[in-house]
């Protein structure tokens, strides 16, 4: 004769909830330690349940999204940044400027955390269930002109406009042709006041003009952007040279001591014979 615990399983794995599955025999356990009554038990089995399909699912977004690192919001040092303010960062987590199509942009020398930032935006916004997408500026670039010149640019178009979140990151990094700029105008163009873009740089938007080979359309570019837009500018020093600098400190040798100085007479000068 089966179990309880054993047509628990099955039933389990007839409703597909791989997450309950792989529970259910501890939650069985502390309800026969009396560590777990009926109601927090249900409770357990069906949170362990919604947490590997959550889990399941942002992996799964994660992918799509070609997110090339898992950033947080938690993980950022605002301690060695303090030009940052936290409470703008974390009103911007609440993801409310997604619902007004809104956009934002990290300025700041490289190593400043901007890509860090971006990166909890999206990762926030994918475990929120919504569809996100990111690229450098090269990359993107790169894959528009394939598009045209493959005839599909229409469609990939229409396909980088969907997304509520697009992450538009280096720019200013790498020179663009005045044709990569001009389909880059054309995708920022098409996703204004449809869908919210999250954009760093390295470059003001004074440099701009230079970042992209022409003033007026940068221009037109920035004046779209910023319409409907959050700017947080980062002022500090490089997360990185600050780890390069610690990590060399501990591989330096120590300084080796100095000779002692010899306390021995000179020896005068032989005499020369005549």
């Amino acid at each position: 004769m089966s179990t309880l615990r054993d047509r628990l399983r099955a039933q389990l794995a007839e409703c597909k909830m791989p997450g309950a599955l792989e529970a259910v025999d501890d939650i069985l356990r502390r309800i026969d330690a009396g560590e777990l009554s009926a109601g927090p038990a249900m409770e357990a089995l069906l949170g362990s349940h919604i947490a590997l399909r959550n889990q399941r699912r942002l992996q799964t977004a994660m992918r799509c999204a070609r997110l090339p690192s898992v950033k947080t919001l938690d993980d950022f040092d605002f301690t060695f940044q303090p030009s940052v303010k936290r409470d703008q960062l974390e009103s911007l987590h609440t993801l409310q400027f997604l619902e007004r199509k809104e956009n934002v942009v990290f300025l700041g020398p490289p190593g400043v955390g901007k890509t860090h930032l971006a990166i909890s935006l999206a990762v926030h916004a994918a475990e929120r269930g919504r569809r996100v997408y990111y690229a450098t500026l090269a990359d993107l670039i790169t894959w528009l002109e394939d598009a045209q010149q493959a005839g599909h640019l229409t469609r990939r178009l229409r396909t980088l406009v969907s997304p509520s979140l697009m992450v538009v990151d280096e720019i200013g990094y790498l020179p663009i042709s005045r044709t990569g700029a001009q389909l880059f105008f054309q995708l920022m163009s098409r996703r204004y006041e449809h869908a919210s873009t999250v954009l760093t740089s390295n470059k003001s938007f004074e440099e701009w003009g230079d970042v992209f080979g022409d003033e007026v359309m940068a221009a037109a570019l920035i004046d779209r952007l910023v319409h409907h837009c959050h700017i947080v500018n980062i002022r500090g020093n490089s997360y990185r040279m600050r780890e390069h600098r610690a990590l060399a400190s501990r591989l330096a040798p120590a300084t080796p001591p100095a000779p002692p100085e010899s306390t021995s007479r000179p020896r005068p000068p032989r005499r020369q014979e005549a």
